[in-house]
């Protein structure tokens, strides 16, 4: 007897490395080859074809997947997603300071994504205090055992200074939010280029990440 079976799962928000179905929407994916490296690969000058090739980007539907991959590939050079190298420099820089728990429950859920040093962390962080080895944290974040090894055992000394200092810490709290806001904000070196929404770190979402471990 034959079953038929459907999925009808949506679509995950995070893209996989390995998914590239969305350049086959790009409005530049016909372009001739020639047309191509003028106008996304320009010449630093070439004040027109960056113009024209941003004009091309800004009606692109997958504008911001190619700016995603750009990123997380470190693909440098060329205009990625509407910007150019230049532009898209800050962000480069300050990409691994990234901690989105929407991703890092991604790859919980067996997602093959870019994942930033913080965000590698988290997901490490939160492998040991499940229970798990450093076979299955390896096979999940595509690692060397040997690393995976070593992130543990990070993982089981943070969580050890943690618990031993958790009621010596500074009690002080910041009444005012906007305050506690604008003092983050002033710290650039722990500001993320690509900004999580607050209600994406929600106790909610922290259940769901348990859920998917």
């Amino acid at each position: 007897m034959r079953h038929i079976t459907t999925n009808n799962t949506p679509t995950p928000p995070i893209r996989g490395i390995a998914d590239h179905s969305w350049q086959a929407r790009g409005l530049c994916r016909n372009l001739p080859s020639k047309v191509i490296d003028r106008l996304f690969f320009p010449a630093a000058r070439a004040r027109a074809a960056i113009g024209e090739a941003k004009s091309i980007c800004g009606q692109c539907p997958v504008k911001k997947a190619c700016f995603d991959y750009a990123l997380g590939n470190e693909i440098r050079q060329g205009i990625w997603g509407g910007l150019t190298e230049a532009e898209r420099r800050p962000w480069h820089r300050k990409v691994n300071k990234r901690l989105d728990y929407s991703r890092v429950k991604a790859a919980f859920e067996g997602r093959d994504i870019h994942l930033s040093d913080a965000e590698r962390e988290a997901v490490t962080r939160h492998a040991y205090v499940r229970g798990w080895s450093p076979e299955r944290l390896a096979f999940t974040l595509r690692l060397d055992l040997d690393w995976a090894r070593d992130l543990m055992r990070n993982a089981a000394h943070a969580v050890a200074d943690r618990d031993r200092y958790w009621d010596q810490g500074d009690e002080t709290e910041v009444a005012d939010d906007e305050t506690a806001e604008d003092e983050t904000a002033e710290d650039e070196d722990i500001v993320s280029p690509v900004q999580v929404p607050r209600q994406v770190q929600t106790h909610s979402l922290i259940a769901a990440l348990r859920k998917a471990a």
